[in-house]
């Protein structure tokens, strides 16, 4: 089992820069894909960006290529999404979760992912 609690949320102005945070448990990080989605109101989940599973590589959204940047701190296990030039579209919950095993090396849909924090609220005004 995997925990995840995301923290970090808020209001800010278009433009601005937002990071949020997801604090995991349970198992090491190396053992499992970890990464980001976000659900606007009425919207389907989408894939934000995440991680492969060794942590060596990274994979984003093209809506948010160039803006977002996810990191981690292994010695913590927590993830980041540090998130700039910020736009109204982006208002959504913002989720951090993780996938066990697999094959592949892109995991985009929300179904593939196992584990989900309770989620962020990140609030965009323009």
């Amino acid at each position: 089992q995997v925990q995840l609690v995301e923290s970090g949320g808020g209001l800010v102005q278009a433009g601005g820069s937002l990071r949020v945070s997801c604090a995991a448990s349970g198992r090491p990080f190396s053992t499992y894909t970890i990464g980001w989605f976000r659900q606007a109101p009425g919207k389907e989940r989408e894939f934000v960006a995440h991680f492969n599973r060794s942590g060596s590589s990274t994979y984003y959204a093209d809506s948010v290529k160039g803006r977002f940047t996810i990191s981690r701190d292994n010695a913590k296990n927590t993830v980041y999404l540090q998130m700039n030039r910020l736009e109204p579209e982006d208002t959504a919950d913002y989720y951090c979760a993780a996938k066990d095993g697999g094959l592949a090396t892109i995991y985009r849909h929300w179904q593939q992912y196992d584990y989900w924090g309770q989620g962020t609220q990140v609030t965009v005004s323009s």
